[in-house]
């Protein structure tokens, strides 16, 4: 069903800009742009935050896309574009994770659900993104070269990959306050503290939704040189969908904001 979803959304985008095409032909550009996402994953609220969801900070990706510009009048077109887009988010430090399996037997029926360790980890998504942008926008100069302009518009997404990807060396403890250190040897405390390491990547797309769907905003400037144009926009976007699959590691949303440059032509 969810296969089926986002094919029919994809199918009817790429129908919705062929027809508009054809009506709108002689007041069509075409364009690419790409740039610097800057993405990151939001926690919710209540039930949907728990100590592994939480803490996330940006991290730095990239982003680029082909669009097609159809004008209705002079101050308003209509924008749909086929973008790549790199998200995710980063925890850096002290921070939670899940007991691994070898590490169980030692708590035996007492076993916490959570580890606290420093280390590095960081979750890389990668989408392709299908928004649809409503764009409004006006000349600024005599001469029309320099427009203003925002557009906004819904976007439907399909996770094309995803990987946790950790790194780092740490001592082990059952607390966040980093006052109850695991020995290596709860027989004998003597041997020193539990250390493991954590570089690791591992492939969790199977834990994630393939689909999102959400909204993405954008404000630029564009300087025209008859059938070309050049820009720079920045703006971003949200998924309204909470990406994980189930309710073990907490619920995020991915979104990012975004820093463009691009070239339109005109036909």
């Amino acid at each position: 069903m969810k296969r089926m979803r986002t094919k029919v959304f994809f199918l009817t985008g790429l129908i919705a800009m062929f027809l508009v095409c054809s009506v709108q032909a002689q007041k069509t550009a075409i364009g690419l742009r790409g740039g610097l996402t800057i993405p990151n994953l939001t926690s919710g609220s209540g039930s949907d935050v728990n100590p592994l969801n939480e803490g996330y900070s940006s991290r730095l990706g990239a982003g680029f896309g082909v669009f097609a510009d159809f004008k209705i009048s002079k101050l308003f077109s209509l924008q749909p574009m086929l973008e790549y887009s790199q998200q995710g988010g980063k925890k850096n430090g002290f921070q939670v994770f899940p007991v691994p399996d070898q590490l169980k037997p030692m708590f035996g029926d007492q076993a916490p659900d959570y580890l606290y360790a420093d280390f590095k980890s960081t979750a890389k998504l990668n989408y392709l993104m299908l928004p649809v942008l409503a764009k409004f926008g006006r000349d600024i100069d005599k001469a029309k070269k320099w427009r203003l302009y925002v557009d906004a518009g819904p976007f439907a997404g399909l996770l094309l990959d995803a990987h946790q990807v950790t790194s780092g060396n740490s001592n082990v403890y059952m607390d966040a306050g980093k006052t109850q250190p695991i020995p290596n040897n709860p027989q004998d405390p003597s041997q020193g503290l539990l250390t493991l390491p954590f570089d690791n990547t591992q492939n969790i797309k199977d834990q994630l939704h393939h689909f999102n769907f959400g909204i993405e905003a954008n404000a630029g400037i564009a300087y025209k040189m008859k059938q070309h144009a050049v820009f720079i926009e920045g703006g971003g976007n949200y998924g309204l969908v909470n990406i994980q699959k189930g309710s073990a590691n907490g619920k995020n949303n991915s979104g990012a904001a975004t820093v463009m440059i691009g070239y339109a032509y005109t036909l």
